[in-house]
């Protein structure tokens, strides 16, 4: 199926690009959605978001493009988009505020992707701000761990 006759859409939204399993598992995140008809656009600050193009150049995976983080919450906060999905990865405290934010403003299933290197911490953080549906693993340089949860994930919309 084409990219642009998908039904349903996902913001991944990316904090700062810290620890280098984000980035691949960013663009593995978007291969998952595309695989399930769900077009991903991708949010995050500019070296997020260079790192992305860089690594991606024929942009297979990266579905319906990109935004940046600031205008993508503006336009969450405005009601001039929603999202059928939001994916916020989340490795420290400002990413916590980011998941909060969007759980408060958007209509869409939010799915909080905890990784670093507390994640015992980031889990309960989540928790506390009213996140329910966590997929976590202590990941800072080694991407399989929290591939391995990410793959454990049926469906991420409901049929």
């Amino acid at each position: 199926m084409g990219l642009l006759f998908m039904n349903k859409d996902a913001l991944v939204m990316l904090g700062c690009p810290k620890f280098p399993v984000q980035t691949s598992l960013a663009l593995y995140m978007g291969h998952k959605l595309v695989g399930e008809d769900i077009l991903p656009v991708f949010a995050g600050n500019k070296s997020a978001i260079a790192l992305l193009e860089i690594a991606d150049p024929e942009g297979r995976y990266r579905g319906g493009g990109f935004m940046d983080l600031d205008e993508a919450v503006g336009a969450l906060s405005e009601g001039r988009l929603d999202f059928d999905l939001c994916v916020v990865f989340v490795h420290s405290d400002p990413d916590i505020a980011y998941l909060a934010t969007v759980l408060a403003l958007s209509d869409g299933l939010v799915v909080a992707i905890v990784f670093g290197g507390d994640v015992a911490g980031l889990k309960a953080r989540c928790r506390e701000v009213g996140c329910d549906r966590i997929v976590a693993a202590r990941a800072i340089h080694n991407p399989l761990p929290l591939k391995e949860e990410i793959d454990g994930v049926n469906r991420w919309l409901p049929v």
